[in-house]
């Protein structure tokens, strides 16, 4: 009996084992199949990809044909904006020289409308004295066309009238005495024409007599100009380059000079007497812009006509009411030969303007015009 359950359990054993191989074949079968058709799908997908792959380098040696001719007309059109560029740059640099020379030209034309309103002014003056001179003329003409007509009046009277020959020449005798009156008379006039000529010679020279006693005061010590008589002081003494404020170390000296040249010009009667105004002016050279040099000129100017204010010797002898204070940019400027002389040019100039000085001046070139 023992012996028959082995037996037993040995074929059961072989059974079990004979199952689990059966299952384990049908699972590799399966495994297989699958591997199969996963292979089959795989390669399937694969052909998919190799046909949408080869569409899509297709289509990119398209694009990067139409990159190549992009980047060609791209290289073209950069080379056209650089020629263009280039252009504008010269263009630039052609419009900022038109540009310097408009501004240089506007320089020109202020300084010369200036002059032309100076020239305008002196035409005036003289157009008002020529006016009355003409009306004076005028008027002595019309006294000769009468004499003439009367004298030609008599002369026909003579030539009809023979019988009234004796008494027409009495008439002409008479006339031509009145007339040799008359020529007297003009001669007189003349002559005293002549005398109030050289009473205004004696007038408008007025200002050489000031500078010359100028020169006779003061000396060496402090050096004028021989032809206006204006005190003439470096920029570059009283101040920085570019500046408007005064320096500390010029100040004595500015003192010093100003009380013996105004100083000289009140201690005479005679000049303090006909002394309209004291002028500071501020002069630059030619570097710069006009306006520039305009305001700095001014503020220069200024500077220096408030320190003199400050003086005691300004306030004792009242010299306020006469001190006036002006900037003239580069409209005088000084030269050596036929350059410019720079350092001369920037000054500060202080001169004395007498009364009437411009109708004297006018006068004086009519009456050298005669």
């Amino acid at each position: 009996m023992f012996y028959k359950d082995k037996k037993n359990d040995d074929t059961n054993f072989w059974l079990s084992y004979a199952d689990l191989m059966a299952g384990l074949l049908f699972v590799f079968i399966l495994l297989i199949g699958a591997i199969v058709v996963k292979s089959i799908v795989l390669q399937s997908n694969l052909a998919s990809k190799e046909s949408s792959l080869t569409s899509s380098m297709n289509m990119l040696l398209l694009r990067d044909q139409e990159v190549q001719k992009l980047q060609k007309l791209l290289a073209k059109r950069s080379s056209d904006l650089n020629a263009t560029q280039k252009d504008l740059l010269i263009a630039k640099d052609s419009l900022k020289l038109k540009i310097d020379e408009i501004i240089n030209l506007n320089n020109i034309l202020l300084s010369q409308n200036t002059k032309v309103d100076d020239f305008n002014s002196k035409i005036i003056i003289m157009q008002n004295i020529l006016n009355e001179v003409n009306t004076t003329i005028a008027e002595k003409n019309i006294k000769i066309q009468d004499y003439e007509g009367k004298v030609l009046i008599l002369s026909n009277e003579l030539t009809d009238k023979k019988d009234a020959l004796k008494l027409s020449e009495e008439k002409l005798l008479s006339l031509l005495q009145a007339l040799e009156q008359k020529n007297t008379k003009y001669d007189l006039l003349i002559a005293k024409l002549q005398e109030q000529k050289a009473k205004i010679k004696s007038l408008t020279g007025i200002k050489i007599k000031v500078i010359a006693e100028l020169k006779r005061s003061l000396g060496k010590n402090v050096a004028i100009d021989s032809r206006s008589g204006s005190l003439r002081l470096s920029s570059n003494i009283l101040f920085d380059k570019g500046s408007a404020v005064l320096k500390e170390s010029s100040k004595l000296e500015l003192e010093k000079v100003f009380v013996n040249y105004i100083g000289a010009l009140i201690s005479n009667k005679s000049i303090k007497e006909n002394l309209d105004r004291i002028v500071v002016e501020g002069h630059t050279d030619s570097d710069g812009g006009y306006l520039f040099n305009l305001d700095l000129s001014q503020q220069r100017a200024y500077a220096v006509m408030n320190y003199l204010l400050t003086l005691d010797f300004t306030k004792e002898n009242n010299i306020k009411p006469l001190l006036v204070a002006s900037g003239r940019s580069y409209l005088d400027l000084v030269y050596a030969g036929k350059n410019e002389d720079k350092d001369a040019s920037r000054r500060i100039e202080i001169k004395f303007m007498l009364k009437n000085d411009d109708a004297m001046n006018e006068i004086e070139k009519i009456l050298d015009y005669e």
